[in-house]
């Protein structure tokens, strides 16, 4: 599929505050996309924080809040920042059109609109978007076991700590580490032991399979699953299934101290996040209690205390 091809299955936001302007371009774009529409700037920002369309048509001139204040509050937005916006709007003096891509607009269509020239200008912003997007994800993606890198858990964590403490939702995290890997590796050599990195990072996605639940190579051996919304009880039944997952492999490892097959260890806990806390804190709790695992014998989970 090219390029061209996956930017005809884009999810479009239209914001205008007239009803017969949505409506000329849902008729234009209905046919090769999913639309959306607000009619205002905060039912906009609401909607692109909850359904994080590909692409944005923002009219410009609207009440309360127009085009210009929604642009610039989807930029200040981490999760809404890399979201192209198209100004579509009657405004038609080239200082309209800086001011608009000063705002952070990504194109500037005018009033009237035709319906061929909104299509291809579409289709020319999802096609960068969806390049960009694809180039992101592999600056974020281990190239090893495919599951996220240390780059991309920093960066998630950031968001999804943000996000639950604004739904005062708590969230979970799990640091395993493979058990004796400097061992396995002296034992197995390295393609053995690349070969286990990889079974383990599928171990640990099958483990945890929500959506927003996120799997990332902290480094070396080591491991962090990244539970958003989830508390230390929802955290621990994700740890005991990443442990039967881990028995399911039945990886030999003979230069193991804690079993004939490769193991894990873990610490497992859960934060509320809230003002004066930062992420730190609940990765250093979760550390501790990987090194309480380590000493009480290896191939086992500490939980966070009551």
């Amino acid at each position: 599929m090219s390029w061209t091809d996956m930017a005809r299955n884009g999810r479009i936001l239209i914001v205008d505050d007239a009803m017969e302007n949505i409506q000329i371009l849902h008729q234009a774009l209905q046919d090769e996309h999913d639309v959306l529409f607000a009619m205002n700037g905060a039912k906009a920002l609401h909607i692109a924080q909850n359904q994080r369309p590909d692409l944005i048509l923002l009219d410009a001139m609207m009440p309360d809040m127009d085009g210009y204040a929604v642009c610039r509050a989807l930029r200040e937005s981490g999760a809404t920042r890399d979201i192209p916006i198209i100004f579509v709007t009657a405004l038609k003096t080239p200082e309209d059109e800086t001011r608009a891509l000063e705002a952070g607009a990504a194109d500037f269509i005018t009033k009237p609109v035709n319906a061929a020239v909104v299509r291809a200008r579409v289709r020319t912003q999802l096609t960068v978007k969806r390049q960009s997007d694809a180039l992101r994800e592999l600056t974020l993606t281990d190239g090893l076991t495919g599951v996220a890198n240390r780059r991309g858990f920093d960066e998630a964590m950031d968001t999804e700590w943000r996000r639950c403490a604004r739904a005062r939702m708590p969230i979970a995290l799990i640091i395993a580490d493979i058990d004796h890997f400097k061992a396995y590796n002296d034992a197995y050599g390295h393609q053995a032991g690349d070969d286990s990195l990889v079974q383990v990072g599928g171990a640990m996605r099958r483990a945890a399979a929500r959506p927003q639940d996120l799997v990332a190579r902290y480094g070396g051996e080591e491991f962090v699953i990244l539970l958003p919304q989830e508390d230390k009880r929802g955290a621990e039944v994700v740890a005991r299934k990443l442990l039967d997952e881990i028995a399911l492999l039945a990886i030999p490892h003979e230069k193991s101290g804690a079993s004939p097959w490769l193991t894990l260890s873990m610490g497992v806990a859960s934060l509320m996040p809230a003002d004066g806390l930062l992420p730190g804190g609940l990765i250093k709790t979760a550390d501790a209690l990987l090194y309480e695992a380590k000493a009480g014998g290896r191939n086992r989970y500490c939980l966070q205390p009551d």
